[in-house]
């Protein structure tokens, strides 16, 4: 049984409808299992990461607001943990 052909210039494969069931079931899988993933990951308040970076020393306030700001719109403070 060939599961695969290559054209020439290696655009294009061919495979089984088989193959392709088994991949694809496959891909679905990790998309589910990685979406999973990371909305399980325990995230810090925006408030405790600022305030990690600030006790460093290393960063000007307006570069900590910017961060700040930054985490708020992002999907980091808005997406729900399940």
């Amino acid at each position: 049984m060939q599961t695969s052909t290559y054209t020439e210039n290696m655009n294009k494969i061919t495979i089984s409808k088989e193959e392709y069931k088994k991949l694809k079931n496959q891909s679905d899988a990790y998309k589910k299992l990685t979406s999973h993933l990371f909305q399980a990951i325990v995230k810090d308040p925006v408030q405790d990461v600022v305030s990690d970076f600030s006790r460093t020393g290393l960063y000007t306030k307006e570069f900590l607001t910017d961060v700040e700001n930054g985490l708020r719109k992002s999907s980091y403070s808005t997406c729900s943990v399940t």
